[in-house]
């Protein structure tokens, strides 16, 4: 006799919410590292990140410092939205510590998914009015010389975000 039993994962805004809470965890420590972002925005971050992750409509979101003369990134932590396989779940931190970023400015840069790009005008504007802040449009920083380190994913229930860090020289 034998039996089989079939499960079906269900990614909820409490699983969205828990890797919300990882990314707000690393920038926790970025504020304590550096300065930056204000304490009062971190949860704001953490649930935009998961309400957008939760429906599918996350691609990229990066936070870090810019050199504003330039405009390119000195420090950023970039969470891009991944689904499916055997998806690791990191502890939160591994930044770096001595990062030069004096005349620079935080600053925060999201793209959405193909998925967003798919849904109406009107449904497009809904989604982001349910958002806990509204972001302007701005073109992403560049990067310009230096290292991109990986390894980074927060995950639950199939679905998460892997974290790279770029530091410039």
């Amino acid at each position: 006799m034998s039996s089989m039993a079939t499960t079906t994962a269900t990614f909820t805004i409490t699983d969205a919410r828990y890797v919300g809470a990882k990314l707000g965890t690393d920038l926790r420590l970025l504020n304590g590292l550096y300065g930056a972002p204000a304490l009062s925005r971190i949860d704001l971050f953490s649930e935009e990140t998961a309400l957008l992750l939760r429906d599918g409509y996350l691609d990229t979101v990066s936070y870090g410092f810019k050199d504003p003369s330039t405009n390119a990134w000195t420090l950023r932590l970039r969470y891009r939205a991944t689904a499916g396989g055997q998806l690791v779940n990191s502890r939160p931190g591994g930044l770096p510590t001595a990062a030069s970023i004096a005349g620079c400015a935080f600053y925060s840069h999201l793209t959405y998914s193909a998925k967003f790009a798919l849904l109406s005008a009107s449904e497009r504007e809904a989604v982001e009015r349910a958002l806990p802040f509204q972001r302007g449009e701005a073109d992403e920083p560049a990067t310009r010389s230096g290292t991109t380190t990986a390894g980074n994913t927060y995950s639950r229930n199939g679905v998460g975000v892997n974290r790279d860090v770029f530091t410039a020289f």
